[in-house]
């Protein structure tokens, strides 16, 4: 995004990033002035501050923990280098509600209702995540003849057999061009070059977009709705975004790459959303029998 040296810059993801804990703060900011959320107003910044740390620290153990054990074990450093990429969603996801639910209990603050309005603004961030992985040309659809393919540069990295058509096609009309690093970054203006990436590069689905809508989008406007709209049991907010964000995840990932070994006939991500979908499903009916206990008690 914006460099300031040939190793140090800011960077697309690292900006979404940033960018979801401002919007996460001034959200649910809004929701406790207005008492929707047991948070004091003046305590948002903190459980944010908080927050973020569990998003990192588990986003980052959960990819190296799900996607990339083998390199731990012959890198144990690789862990600690976040600049070097990858993150995990469901791993963030842990590690936002382990510190939704130490914060909740040293606060003496109910852990579900917490969770709830968390719940609500946590799509934001999934939303900007996936819109730095389109800029940032990561985690691409699988091939596609859609009208809306799109062709991504980075499979010239992640493929070494496209990566060497890529060099090919290029040194025959720029024998200079250099490395594939170097053909890429000059392809930025180089029509020459942009032709040959053309030639070359699969079309494939843009998922990340389609990410962007459906766990961004599509969930934060169904959960805001439900906060503002409608009164529900404590719980019930938070199973909805696990069971919801599972059942896109598990949709989504058939029209994306696979960025992990399968597991059986499943996709890493598939896998690990039927997880969520058990965590969800155990909200869901906590809530419900919490409600069912309150209409007794009423009645």
């Amino acid at each position: 995004m914006l460099k300031f040296g040939p190793s140090f810059g800011i960077r697309w993801y690292g900006f979404s990033y940033l960018l979801a804990f401002f919007c996460g703060f001034l959200l649910l900011h809004w929701l406790a002035q207005r008492r929707y959320c047991a948070l004091l107003p003046d305590k948002v910044g903190d459980f944010i501050l908080l927050a973020s740390l569990g998003v990192v620290i588990g986003g980052r153990l959960g990819f190296v923990l799900f996607y990339r054990p083998g390199q731990m074990l012959v890198d144990p450093m690789f862990a600690f280098r976040v600049w070097d990429g990858g993150m995990s969603s469901h791993g963030g996801m842990i590690g936002l509600t382990l510190v939704t639910f130490l914060y909740a209990r040293f606060q003496r603050l109910s852990w579900l209702s917490l969770a709830d309005n968390i719940a609500v603004v946590a799509s934001v961030g999934l939303f900007l995540g996936r819109c730095a992985n389109f800029i940032n040309g990561e985690l691409y659809g699988r091939p596609a003849t859609v009208p809306w393919a799109m062709q991504f540069p980075k499979e010239a990295i992640d493929l070494p057999e496209i990566g060497a058509r890529v060099l090919a096609a290029a040194h025959a009309i720029r024998p200079d061009a250099g490395d594939l690093d170097a053909v890429l970054e000059q392809a930025r203006s180089d029509t020459g070059l942009q032709t040959v990436l053309h030639q070359v590069l699969t079309p494939r689905h843009p998922s990340q977009l389609y990410e962007a809508l459906l766990e961004g989008a599509f969930l934060f406007t169904t959960l805001w709705f439900l906060r503002l709209r409608t009164k529900q049991p404590r719980g019930m907010l938070a199973g909805l975004f696990l069971l919801l964000y599972a059942v896109v995840r598990i949709i989504v990932e058939y029209f994306r790459e696979p960025d992990a070994p399968l597991t059986g006939p499943f996709t890493r991500g598939q896998a690990l959303s039927f997880m969520l979908i058990a965590g969800g499903v155990c909200f869901v009916l906590y809530a419900l029998k919490s409600r069912r206990h309150e209409a007794a008690q009423q009645a």
